[in-house]
């Protein structure tokens, strides 16, 4: 699969994983999953693209973007924030 947006199917997995219910897209620990994606998709794309510094600076932004995410959520529910860094199995 190509460097493409997440697939409908994929964000709905996603949202019914780590959300209130099926329509809690906006909550810290939904965006966080679907920034994680993302970045994975991105990350191989610029290590097989590795002059592609557009793309680059885009996977740098989203990683900046999830941090924030991250920092909210653990000031604001830990047991949460653990949850989903242990599940999506990235640094905290």
């Amino acid at each position: 699969r190509r460097n493409m947006p997440l697939t409908i199917e994929e964000k709905e997995s996603i949202v019914s994983k780590f959300g209130e219910n099926k329509m809690d897209t906006g909550s810290a620990a939904v965006q966080i999953a679907l920034l994680t994606s993302r970045i994975r998709q991105l990350t191989t794309h610029v290590t097989k693209h590795k002059k592609d510094n557009h793309s680059r600076r885009g996977l740098v932004m989203l990683v900046g973007q999830r941090k924030r995410l991250m920092k909210y959520l653990r000031k604001t529910d830990l047991e949460k924030y653990e949850n989903v860094v242990n599940e999506l199995k990235i640094r905290g």
